[in-house]
């Protein structure tokens, strides 16, 4: 669901860019210490690398021709608590944007708000959270959370498109292929994200819990064995599954080409080739793979973007995160001095 640059007015791009900074300052305000000690933020880091590397695979969607792929939004925000999440995942997608130029430079602000802002700050504190103290099962309550966020943020695309005056796709029928594709990739989402979260809940179930609580996870609680554990996952997934990857096109691309017949649409002015350029010059395997079409190589370039991108997530996400650590601890000494 990453948006290309072609399906936004340079206006729009930039209102979206505002409110998803917006989204991500306020997120850092109202992150508490006990989110980020020292033993959350390897989760932190790690679950990141681990959204990087699922995002990377495709799965099919039978008697489509399309294919989807998670988001991960829910599967942070029950990690994680819903502010953690969304800067987990803004840090993914920025990787993704500028170092595999997946989803357009000028699009990345409607991207995080999409894929981060609605499942992390919208859909886990009105429905995930109350509802999981209710009710204790995790897995309905965890596929209607992702269907939901999924539904909304494939709606915001059409709005963002519509907002932005793109004539080829007209509301009605763009949303009408929209919606029910992502309701099916939401379902695959959600018994992935179950999947995981059930592992996780066996082997440390303190983490979910101290998600909810938005408290620290006691000293005496030991972590190695489920860190160790996600990363082994986070290197099969980006170094070997990611090779297995569909390469139908993905909800939205699908939605673009059965209106406009191609997968993209073209765009034209200053912003847009300001940003191609820039992004390109950024980029170091585009699209996942080597530019050279002589020396193109599918594994070496899936296999080596898959693990470069987790690496390059779980290090910008750990910076985030001891950054705002160490700012935090600042504030709160200035404070108590006062």
């Amino acid at each position: 669901m990453h948006m290309a640059d072609a399906l936004l007015s340079p206006t729009v791009a930039v209102f979206m860019y505002a409110t998803s900074i917006s989204a991500v300052g306020y997120a850092i305000h109202k992150i508490k210490q006990d989110e980020l000690t020292e033993k959350k933020l390897p989760v932190m880091a790690v679950m990141g690398a681990l959204v990087f590397a699922a995002q990377m695979i495709n799965f099919t969607i039978p008697g489509t021709g399309s294919s989807g792929h998670i988001v991960g939004g829910i599967l942070l925000a029950a990690l994680l608590g819903g502010y953690p999440a969304l800067l987990t995942i803004a840090s993914v997608l920025i990787i993704q944007c500028l170092f595999f130029a997946d989803g357009g430079l000028l699009a990345l602000g409607c991207n995080v708000f999409n894929m981060g802002v609605i499942p992390c700050l919208i859909v886990y504190p009105l429905f995930f959270k109350p509802f999981m103290q209710k009710d204790k099962h995790l897995g309905v309550i965890t596929i209607l959370s992702t269907i939901i966020g999924l539904q909304i943020g494939a709606l915001s695309v059409v709005l963002e498109t519509m907002a932005s005056g793109i004539s080829e796709l007209p509301f009605t029928t763009f949303a009408l292929l929209m919606q029910p594709i992502h309701l099916a990739i939401g379902i695959v989402e959600g018994m992935v994200t179950v999947a995981i979260l059930r592992f996780v809940y066996q082997m440390r179930p303190e983490i979910l819990t101290s998600a909810q609580k938005r408290s620290a996870i006691g000293r005496s609680i030991s972590l190695k064995s489920i860190i160790v554990a996600l990363v082994l996952m986070t290197t099969i997934i980006s170094g070997g599954l990611s090779l297995f990857a569909s390469e139908k096109p993905d909800g939205l691309e699908w939605a673009i080409e059965r209106i406009t017949g191609a997968t993209e649409l073209e765009a034209q002015g200053t912003a847009f080739s300001t940003a191609a350029a820039l992004q390109k010059f950024t980029a170091v395997l585009p699209d996942y793979d080597y530019t050279s079409s002589e020396d193109k190589n599918i594994f070496k370039g899936t296999t080596v973007s898959g693990i470069f991108g987790s690496i390059m997530t779980f290090l910008l996400v750990g910076l985030v995160g001891i950054a705002i650590t160490r700012i935090k601890k600042g504030k709160k000494i200035v404070n108590n001095e006062h």
